[in-house]
């Protein structure tokens, strides 16, 4: 059986609704599992939901993350497969992973019941492959006994539901975050074992499930304001954490800091740039890698929303690593590309 995975940055994707800038995040959180430390993203997609808007109503978000982790990666620097074959693990022998290839699709809906209260949904559904070469290769061949195995998953991730406040000033523009990620995906997936000395299905790395099988305790709080007639800007940070263990295995405690500025001199289109921060803690449990888990990340992320009508809103981004730092040996993202959809009821 191979180690557990990576629990590679979420990206966290995603992303990530009416707060969407603030919220979607499969970004915010990550969807997707925000197992890993890189795989998912951490941008706040549409700057329109931020949730400061002062009408009450229904808005629904329809956002898509891809991200192939395909470079493997030891500490700030590049690692060869040959090179991450030889590492030890805590004493045991390192997993080399082939690329790990994610596709996020984000429901979000957002509520705001009056100026200063609103409610945020988020249900992802995650398509994801993977493939491993095991703990007893070279970086090139897999070697019997090492547990290699590649996988297929297409299913419902955890579910996020946030509320907010933001009745702190007459602007409404400062608020706090609260709520709940639920254990609504599956963490018992198998895939499919390339390993001669042990065929068959082949547990999936926790890491790598759809779903943590934990409740989680999300926090946060976030702040926006113009700097002048053209500009505006934003800040938001993020923290969270899971509040109970499942099946030996709990993810690590994460953060997420986004830094956003816009162009608003442009009546067709606009454009903004965001700097993501995400730093995770690493799982723990015995069906965890307690030592190639976690790390940090941090991304610039140019983006663009353009506005169709008063009602609907198209969005995309591109999120590009400027510094990693993982803990072990993971799978990274070269970058990660979103676009999404916004239509306000």
């Amino acid at each position: 059986m191979a180690t557990p995975s990576r629990h590679r940055i979420r990206p966290a994707v995603a992303p990530l609704a009416a707060l969407s800038a603030v919220l979607t995040l499969t970004a915010l959180f990550p969807h997707a599992a925000l197992a890993c430390a890189s795989c998912g993203c951490t941008l706040s997609s549409d700057w329109d939901n931020l949730g400061i808007s002062s009408s009450s109503g229904l808005k629904m978000d329809i956002r898509y993350d891809y991200l192939n982790q395909d470079q493997l990666r030891s500490g700030t620097g590049k690692i060869s497969p040959g090179a991450a074959s030889q590492i030890s693990n805590n004493g045991d022998p390192q997993e080399v992973e082939k690329y790990t290839r994610n596709n996020y699709l984000t429901l979000g809906l957002d509520y705001n019941f009056n100026p200063s209260w609103g409610i945020n949904l988020q249900l992802p559904y995650i398509m994801r492959s993977h493939s491993t070469l095991g703990t007893a290769s070279d970086g090139i061949t897999p070697g019997d006994g090492g547990g290699q195995y590649d996988s297929r998953t297409s299913s419902i991730g955890d579910i996020k539901l946030i509320g907010r406040y933001q009745g702190f000033t007459p602007e409404h523009n400062f608020g706090v975050l609260f709520g709940l990620k639920l254990p609504t995906g599956s963490h018992t997936d198998t895939g499919t074992s390339t390993d001669p000395a042990a065929p068959g299905p082949a547990p999936v790395d926790r890491a790598l499930q759809p779903g943590t099988g934990t409740t989680d305790a999300i926090l946060g709080a976030y702040y926006m304001d113009t700097l002048n007639k053209d500009w505006d800007y934003f800040v938001q940070g993020i923290v969270q954490k899971a509040l109970n263990s499942s099946d030996q295995y709990r993810p690590g405690d994460g953060a997420n800091l986004n830094l956003g500025l816009r162009y608003m001199g442009s009546t067709g289109f606009t454009p903004q740039i965001q700097l993501n921060v995400r730093r995770v803690l690493h799982d723990v449990g015995a069906n965890a890698d307690m030592v190639s888990t976690g790390g940090t990340l941090v991304y610039l992320s140019p983006g663009i929303t353009v506005p169709l009508n008063q009602q609907i809103s198209l969005y995309g981004f591109m999120q590009l690593p400027v510094y990693q730092k993982v803990n072990g040996v993971q799978l990274a993202p070269r970058y990660t590309a979103t676009v999404g959809a916004r239509y306000a009821f």
